[in-house]
């Protein structure tokens, strides 16, 4: 027997001793695992825990023998992040109930493994909503959302998911099940660690559950878009942020994503506003007013014309047509999106954070957008990009003065860095 088989014999006899046979494949053409892996280092084998216990002995399993470990959902987003070198990955695709629903508390408690769309249809029934509008809703889940810190335009009404979050369940890279916060929205107890796990990219823990604020639905919906010069789509958007209007979504867009939905010619200002009609009617109409003032063209969506809108934004930048797409996370100025848009061919960019998503071709013009972004007090982060993009480039761009203190947090939690080695900042 060589020494490679009598390895593998190792995994399977430990692993399928907690999950059984059934539940550890052999995937080495998995598609998402294929863009998160470096090239020649395929990992052992999935598993596929059933059960909090199960998953958590596989951890301890893996603590044990030093196994290094990707936890991932149903792995929409693998293919973000650094480049890792696993010997196993652990889904929790099976740990998808939904384990608590407070209604009138508004409140909800789901496991890891629930897919957001799931989700969102249950709240549906009761006039509720989660207020993430992450990438690729279908798939994702829920560990995959907080993982990544995968919010979308709705952050402008509702915040990051940090800002969603009440309490986590998660286990140790030991092994060990430990909690965090709680289940009801005014709580304190403990130490603020869905914070710190959100977008650690499961290299801290593996949540298995999560609790979550919910909010009502509203009764009206409408949403204005301004299409023009960028100079005029610049002072529009300074306009509404000095103003009382309270749009749940405003993102600025870039002239070819504009042309792509078929919105006009120009830069874009997309604004949504959700509340009693007659307050979402004359929100509306103060944006279209403020756009003719500077000599923009502008229209208002509503019903399933705005629902579409809404859906296509994001699958015009996250379904890239080809394997040269290099997708974007920024953080600039807010005042400095219309120049960033201007120097690309698709992004969007909330005009309240200054956080956006640009879809860029070439590995020189992230190197040159990166350089505005932190000339701006900004930051740019390749998500996804051929594995060629990513052996070359920094991944993260990180030059800030807190890495140690990030390494020194990993070493607390993970000491024998076994969660995600090299996913995130500076090979973390």
């Amino acid at each position: 027997m060589s020494s490679e088989q009598g390895t593998l014999n190792v995994y399977h006899s430990t692993l399928t001793s907690i999950v059984g046979e059934e539940n550890l494949i052999y995937d080495s053409d998995n598609k998402h695992l294929a863009k998160a892996i470096s090239p020649g280092n395929p990992p052992n084998c999935i598993v596929y825990p059933h059960s909090l216990p199960q998953l958590a002995e596989v951890i301890s399993a893996a603590y044990r023998n030093k196994w290094r470990v990707l936890p991932m959902g149903n792995g929409s987003k693998l293919k973000w992040g650094g480049l890792t070198e696993v010997d196993i990955v652990v889904s929790t695709q099976h740990l998808n109930k939904i384990v608590n629903h407070a209604v009138g508390d508004l409140t909800l408690t789901v496991e890891a493994g629930a897919k957001f769309a799931d989700i969102k249809a249950l709240l549906t029934k009761h006039n509720q909503i989660l207020a993430l509008d992450p990438t690729s809703p279908e798939l994702a889940t829920i560990g995959g959302i907080i993982a990544t810190a995968d919010t979308g335009s709705l952050r402008q009404r509702y915040g990051s998911v940090r800002d969603q979050l009440l309490g986590v369940t998660f286990i140790r890279a030991d092994g060990q099940i430990a909690k965090a916060g709680g289940r009801v929205v005014k709580n304190v107890a403990g130490y603020d660690l869905m914070k710190l796990f959100t977008g650690s990219y499961g290299t801290l823990s593996v949540i298995t559950e999560a609790t979550f604020r919910l909010y009502p639905m509203q009764s009206a919906s409408g949403t204005a878009v301004l299409t023009g010069s960028k100079e005029a789509i610049s002072q529009a958007a300074d306009i509404i942020r000095g103003s009382a209007l309270t749009p749940i979504q405003a993102d600025l867009l870039s002239s070819q994503l504009v042309s792509n939905m078929g919105l006009g010619k120009g830069l874009g200002l997309i604004a949504c506003f959700q509340s009693i009609p007659e307050s979402v009617k004359e929100q509306l109409n103060q944006v279209l007013q403020i756009g003719e003032k500077l000599g923009l063209t502008g229209a208002v969506y509503s019903d399933t014309e705005e629902q579409s809108l809404w859906l296509l934004l994001p699958e015009q930048i996250h379904l890239p047509e080809s394997e040269s797409v290099i997708t974007c996370k920024i953080g600039v100025l807010p005042n400095v999106g219309v120049e960033v848009l201007n120097r690309t061919n698709l992004g969007l960019i909330h005009i309240a954070s200054g956080l956006g998503i640009l879809r860029l071709e070439e590995a020189n013009q992230v190197l040159e957008i990166r350089k505005l972004c932190e000339q701006n007090s900004g930051f740019l982060t390749i998500l996804s990009a051929p594995l060629a993009v990513k052996q070359k480039l920094d991944i993260w761009g990180y030059s800030g003065n807190a890495l140690e203190l990030m390494k020194e947090i990993k070493k607390q939690f993970d000491r024998e860095n076994i969660l995600s080695p090299g996913r995130f900042v500076g090979g973390i």
